[in-house]
């Protein structure tokens, strides 16, 4: 079954559309003969991206640290949808610092972009969705630091634990509407301009990878794509980890003895 058929002509919302992951899940919808809307909170950089899609996308700035922001987004996108058939909730931010140093206003955006945002997001689209009568899918990006704590960025772990729990309450409350609420964590991806990390960094992580590289454009798309797609009509408040392994533990060997043979 090709589900990629699903989406012609289908309305897409993607969040931090400017971003390394929201621009792969984008670009995949946009092949797969959708429409649609990016947003970021950096308009330079949103104008520059919705040209690349030669007229398959438009954007709307917005700031998803702010409610009224948030509020003017959805009512455009009523004007001129009246209601989306996807929402992805991508926007994410992923400050690092000791739990001893990191001030509360980082906490807090932390909280705002990661946690808040999808939440009143969801919200406002689901509420279209149900007005339109669209059985529509909303699908999360997560992360195995879900499940699997980190140092130094404990904020941004208890975000995402926390995004799972929403992600689960949005698929009971919508299930009655015909509307499925998912998660997708995605593999490794080396940074972005928000969130940029080094070159050392990225080279240790990657070489604990079970499967042994970093996440690809395919892996992550291929997965949104699936779980908004009729081929998922089954599937509500799931998880699906496509991170090669590395959320289940790691290739680091602490004995003298490297390999197994």
């Amino acid at each position: 079954m090709d589900f990629k058929d699903d989406f012609v002509g289908k309305k897409v919302i993607v969040t931090g559309g400017c971003g390394i992951i929201g621009g792969w899940i984008a670009q995949a919808f946009a092949a797969a003969g959708a429409e649609i809307c990016l947003t970021d909170h950096r308009s330079d950089a949103l104008a520059e991206t919705v040209e690349t899609y030669e007229g398959r996308a438009f954007g709307i700035a917005a700031d998803l640290m702010n409610a009224a922001d948030m509020d003017r987004f959805a009512a455009e996108i009523e004007q001129r949808w009246g209601a989306p058939d996807i929402l992805v909730n991508n926007a994410g931010i992923y400050p690092s610092g000791f739990l001893l140093d990191i001030g509360i206003d980082d906490f807090d955006a932390i909280m705002g972009v990661n946690l808040r945002a999808p939440f009143y997001l969801s919200k406002l689209f689901a509420r279209q969705m149900v007005e339109k009568g669209v059985k529509g899918s909303i699908v999360n990006i997560s992360s195995g630091a879900a499940r699997k704590m980190r140092r130094t960025v404990v904020p941004y772990c208890t975000s995402k634990t926390a995004l799972d729990r929403l992600t689960k309450g949005f698929a009971i409350e919508l299930a009655e509407y015909g509307i499925r609420v998912n998660i997708v964590e995605p593999g490794f991806a080396a940074g972005s301009d928000v969130s940029a990390l080094t070159n050392e960094h990225v080279n240790t992580v990657t070489s604990s990878i079970p499967l042994g590289r970093a996440s690809s454009r395919d892996d992550v798309s291929n997965a949104v794509l699936f779980l908004s797609s009729s081929a998922a009509s089954y599937v509500t408040g799931a998880t699906l980890a496509v991170d090669g392994g590395n959320s289940i533990g790691s290739l680091a060997v602490f004995q003298d003895k490297k390999t197994a043979l």
